[in-house]
C-alpha cells in the first residue's frame, strides 16, 4: 500500500533519468543515535520492488546506534533503490523513533519493577510493526486490540451503572476467559475493583500522591483473593514516570511511544556501481 501510494503509475524521475540496467550500492546511515526497529520491512520495500536487490544488515531491531552508523548496504537494481528510497526510510524512521523513545522511557524506570507498556493510540494499519517497534525498545504490548483482553474503562462504566455492573455483565458473558482490567480514579473505585475480583486495576489519571495510596491500600489489604495487578495511565512523561513507577505499581502505560515519538534521522547514500 506505501508503495502503491508513492510510485501510483510511475516513478518518472527515476525512470527518465536511469538506465534500465544501471546498478548501484547504497547505505542508510543514521544522523542522530538511537534504537533501530523496522529493518525487514524497510529490506522488504526493496525486495518487492525488485527480488534482485541484496540487502546486506549491519545491526538488528533492538540494537542502539550511534550517529554516522551504517545500518545497512543494499547493492542492486538503481531504480529500484532510488524508487523504494523514501518508502523505506519512512517505515524505518518511524519505527525507530518508536523504538528510541521506548528506550528512554524503559531506561528512566530501571531498577524499579515497573514495565513500560504501550497503548492502542497508533497510527491506522501500522499497529503490529508500531507494537514490534516497542518491543525492539525494551518495552511490552498491552492489548494487541479489542479483542484479546477486556478493558472496562470510563464510559463503559458509565453507561453500565459502575464497576460492578459492569464487571458482572462481562463475567456473565466471557466465555473466552479473558483477562478483566478495570480503571479506577479513587480510592473508592479500587475497592470496588477489588470486590469485583478483576485481574488488573488501572490506577487512571491519578496524581503520584494518591497513586501510592492506592498501590498501598491494595498491597497491605487482608484478604485471601488474588492480589491484582495494577497499572498506571494517563499524562505519563519522561519527566514524572520514575516518580510513577516507585509507586510500586506493575505496569505503566505510556501513549506517547505510538503517538508522539519523533522520527529518527536516517539518510540514503548512493552510489553508481
Amino acid at each position: 500500500m506505501a508503495l502503491a501510494e508513492d510510485v501510483g503509475p510511475g516513478d518518472w524521475t527515476t525512470r527518465w533519468i536511469i538506465p534500465p540496467r544501471a546498478r548501484a550500492e547504497a547505505e542508510i546511515v543514521a544522523k542522530h543515535s538511537g534504537v533501530i526497529a523496522g529493518l525487514e520491512i524497510a529490506a522488504a520495500v526493496f525486495g518487492r520492488l525488485n527480488p534482485r536487490v541484496d540487502i546486506e544488515l549491519r545491526c538488528a531491531d533492538g540494537e542502539k546506534v550511534t550517529a554516522g552508523a551504517s545500518l545497512c548496504t543494499i547493492r542492486g537494481p538503481a531504480r529500484a533503490i532510488l524508487t523504494g528510497e523514501r518508502v523505506a526510510l519512512n517505515f524505518l524512521q518511524r519505527l525507530s523513533g518508536i523504538a528510541s523513545l521506548t528506550r528512554r522511557f524503559v531506561d528512566t524506570v530501571d531498577g524499579t519493577s515497573a514495565r513500560i507498556l504501550d497503548t492502542r493510540k497508533t497510527t491506522p494499519g501500522w499497529r503490529s510493526i508500531e507494537k514490534a517497534a516497542v518491543r525492539a525498545g525494551g518495552g511490552e504490548n498491552h492489548r494487541t486490540g479489542l479483542y484479546d483482553m477486556i478493558l472496562i474503562k470510563d464510559n463503559h462504566i458509565a453507561v453500565a451503572g459502575g464497576i460492578a455492573a459492569a464487571v458482572r455483565k462481562v463475567k456473565e458473558q466471557n466465555v473466552k476467559s479473558l483477562k478483566i482490567e478495570v480503571e479506577a480514579r479513587t480510592i473508592e473505585d479500587v475497592d470496588e475493583a477489588l470486590a469485583s475480583l478483576v485481574d488488573r486495576i488501572l490506577l487512571d489519571n491519578m496524581s503520584a500522591e494518591l497513586m501510592l495510596a492506592a498501590v498501598e491500600h491494595v498491597r497491605t489489604r487482608e484478604s485471601e483473593d488474588p492480589m491484582p495487578e495494577l497499572e498506571a495511565s494517563g499524562n505519563v512523561t519522561l519527566a514524572n514516570v520514575r516518580k510513577v513507577a516507585e509507586t510500586g505499581v506493575d505496569f505503566i502505560s505510556v501513549g506517547a511511544l505510538t503517538h508522539s515519538a519523533t522520527a529518527l534521522d536516517l539518510s540514503l547514500r548512493i552510489r553508481m556501481r
